[in-house]
């Protein structure tokens, strides 16, 4: 037995939390607001909700409001100069992973002298710098159940002029506040996409190299919440004990990355969405999805786990791997997710070489923790197997 634990952010989770930030010690005294580029934060009132909470705890903020569902580099950078600009000493982040993972990033880099985002990617044809300043802190309010980014240091920024869907690494947020009934507005196939991805880091790191006692404790819980409520939070999103289901499991799936790793499947997928910026990062995972476990499962890895994963998945007379691709299968019929079509996002089979090679250096180094070696063969086969 041997893991480590170094989960440092401190959680407010449950319903009506966002309520109670005034009462938390927060790191600063102004604040950068991160925000989409979207309605959602405006329209359910969660962005007027933090404002007043600001306003209670004695903080002023600012708020940059151009991020995208799947961050650009140059959009990040700007919200590095325009924190710089504005003197900030913390960041917010209000809204989805990508919005989490941007502020995160821009905490980071606000501080740093010399260079951009870019240059300090950890993954990727970047520069790979070290930081030579102290980030600022960062404080992650989750509005969606998918990427467990407030709980973990990870960022994944996209550069428009290479394709590379890759890694920005550094702190993790000191404060996060899960609130599921910000999630209630979350329309049903968004809440499906997301729900897939929290599934997806579950069941990577499961199956991962790094796999280990803790990171298996948390994976179990979260793959058994996900596959009990997650139908239940798509059909009513105003099921708040679903809701709370699925953030939570989506929670401990960030503990999941930080205490395993995930698996080449989220590198291949940002292979997809790195070269096609509309198609959502949960929905490119479940394309693809049932190809690459097939794949694994037909070489042999790991055959007891996909037994037991199958049973956390609801299938409780489990008895072979291939009883997983089942229960996938029908979590999938369930959450009304299993006709999506990489054509209809523009994706075309002559693209799944460059792609292959792609994922090789937007994220590559998640081939590593795959529980046997995959090539790019490989890679093209999972890919033609999943297109429709």
């Amino acid at each position: 037995m041997a893991y480590t634990w170094n989960v440092r952010t401190k959680v407010l989770f449950g319903a009506g939390k966002l309520k109670e930030l005034h009462k938390e010690a927060l790191p600063g005294k102004k604040a950068l607001v991160v925000i989409s580029n979207g309605k959602s934060t405006r329209l359910n009132g969660s962005l007027a909700t933090l404002e007043g909470e600001l306003k209670l705890a004695g903080v002023e903020h600012v708020l940059f409001d151009q991020i995208e569902a799947n961050p650009l580099e140059p959009t990040v950078q700007a919200g590095v100069e325009f924190g710089r600009a504005h003197g900030v000493d913390f960041v917010i982040g209000l809204g989805g992973g990508s919005v989490m993972d941007s502020a995160k990033a821009i905490a980071a880099m606000i501080p740093q002298q010399g260079g951009r985002v870019w240059d300090y990617m950890g993954t990727g044809t970047g520069e790979h710098r070290p930081f030579n300043a102290t980030p600022l802190p960062t404080v992650a309010i989750t509005t969606s159940a998918g990427t467990g980014s407030e709980v973990d240091g990870g960022s994944v920024i996209t550069s428009p002029a290479t394709h590379e869907k890759s890694a920005f690494f550094g702190p993790c947020p000191v404060l996060a506040v899960v609130d599921p009934s910000l999630m209630v507005t979350v329309p049903a196939k968004f809440t499906a996409y997301q729900g897939f991805d929290a599934l997806f880091h579950s069941t990577e790191g499961f199956i991962s190299k790094a796999s280990n006692e803790m990171s298996e404790l948390v994976e179990r819980e979260a793959m058994r919440r996900i596959a009990r409520s997650l139908p239940v939070a798509v059909a009513d999103g105003s099921n708040l004990a679903a809701r709370t289901d699925v953030a939570f499991a989506n929670t401990l799936s960030g503990y999941s990355m930080e205490t395993s790793s995930c698996t080449s499947e989220h590198t291949l997928e940002h292979a997809l969405s790195g070269e096609h910026q509309d198609l959502p990062h949960g929905a490119g995972l479940i394309m693809i999805s049932l190809a690459y476990y097939r794949h694994f499962i037909e070489k042999g890895a790991c055959p007891e786990k996909f037994v037991e994963m199958a049973r956390l998945l609801g299938k409780e007379d489990a008895t072979k791997p291939e009883d997983f691709l089942d229960a996938l299968a029908s979590l999938q019929k369930a959450c009304g997710v299993d006709n999506l079509k990489m054509s209809d996002y523009g994706i075309s089979p002559d693209e799944f070489p460059g792609m292959a090679r792609l994922s090789r250096t937007a994220v590559g180094i998640l081939f590593d923790f795959d529980p046997i070696p995959l090539s790019d063969d490989d890679v093209i086969k999972i890919f033609t197997e999943s297109y429709r």
